[in-house]
């Protein structure tokens, strides 16, 4: 099945003011009040999907397949945080996005992810048929 053409420079964001329940001690990655990594890295995946969401077609999804993400300052309970993603690069089905976060305080963390593109229902019926 032929996949949707992908330019770079495709841009999201996804934006999150951080709660209890998005804390590193809440999420089990460590034991302090700050934004956790993995729901930093969440975010940063939520503006990755936003950038092409108005060019995926209805069988086509994406998932991650790799991330690399620096998480360089805390972000407090009560505090916006920003994530920005930018595709850089498109291989045949891979996407690979340049993301960053950050709050009032500057940048928060920076990195890159790549999503592969899938069909959906065969990718479905890889994980979740009847054996």
């Amino acid at each position: 099945m032929p996949f949707a053409t992908f330019e770079t420079g495709l841009r999201g964001t996804a934006v999150l003011t951080v709660t209890e329940s998005d804390t590193a001690r809440a999420l089990g990655s460590g034991d302090v009040e700050v934004l956790g990594t993995p729901r930093l890295i969440a975010l940063c995946e939520a503006a990755t999907i936003n950038a092409i969401a108005g060019v995926l077609d209805e069988a086509t999804s994406s998932v991650g397949m790799r991330i690399r993400v620096d998480h360089l300052q805390p972000t407090a309970v009560g505090e916006v945080v920003t994530a920005e993603a930018s595709l850089e690069q498109v291989d045949g089905r891979r996407l690979t996005f340049t993301v960053s976060v950050s709050d009032r305080g500057g940048l928060v963390a920076a990195g890159k992810v790549t999503r592969a593109l899938v069909d959906r229902a065969k990718f479905m019926d890889k994980c979740c048929s009847p054996a």
